[in-house]
């Protein structure tokens, strides 16, 4: 069906790893299960903090992200109703099962002396708000049944987004792609279509996007750190 699943991982910056980790672990109650230097990427630090067994909170830090300046209402909104800028994150929306367990959390935030704000009943989802460190803002939620298109997608919304009814119904369900058992060769680097990624030095995009696939599948080292005999 080449549909997406789910979200693998979500990666932050963080100028505070030790603090980071301690805050998703001591305040969420979430599981450091890796820790280590971050695939092709120098002087860097990477980490996961797990969700379940598919999906990770991940972290990434090294000496030149505490120089960036955080401007809230640009790189951070503050709060996960206010602007940030094209592009960023505006809030992470972590989930649980139920109002039980959205309780407890809030519980045991509260009283470690995180401020959270909720529960909020969306209809879609029922929501609690928080700050994370470093300005991040938080949310968590859960849903007692899937997401109604034909309840949720607000037609007058719809007009003043300029979208046709046709589009709208390509939006809602995207045709299938049959793909070409991973045939499909490089577009053209030099297009404007794209997107392209950025902030690469001079010439580096270019010179790795040209790379033979075979070529990148080994370029970064795919064992653990710690060698673990099975059972």
């Amino acid at each position: 069906m080449n549909r997406i699943e789910g979200v693998h991982h979500v990666v932050l910056s963080t100028a505070k790893m030790k603090e980071q980790i301690d805050f998703f672990t001591d305040k969420l109650g979430m599981e450091l299960v890796a820790l280590y230097w971050m695939h092709g990427v120098k002087n860097t630090f990477h980490c996961f903090l797990r969700l379940n067994d598919e999906s990770s909170v991940a972290l990434m830090t090294n000496p030149s992200i505490s120089e960036i300046p955080i401007a809230i209402g640009q790189t951070h909104p503050g709060n996960p109703g206010a602007n940030s800028a094209p592009g960023t994150m505006q809030h992470l929306a972590l989930k649980v099962s139920d109002k039980d367990a959205l309780l407890a959390i809030r519980d045991r935030l509260r009283e470690k002396g995180v401020p959270v704000l909720g529960p909020m009943d969306h209809g879609m989802c029922v929501s609690i708000y928080f700050a994370g460190l470093e300005d991040v803002s938080l949310e968590i939620a859960y849903s007692e049944e899937p997401i109604n298109q034909k309840a949720w997608i607000d037609p007058e919304v719809v007009d003043l987004l300029g979208i046709s009814n046709n589009e709208l119904q390509s939006y809602m369900k995207p045709e299938d792609y049959l793909g070409h058992q991973g045939g499909c060769k490089q577009p053209d680097l030099d297009s404007t279509e794209g997107p392209h990624m950025s902030n690469y030095p001079e010439g580096a995009y270019e010179q790795v996007l040209s790379m033979p696939d075979e070529i990148v599948w080994s370029m970064v080292e795919n064992k653990p750190p710690v060698e673990v005999e099975n059972g």
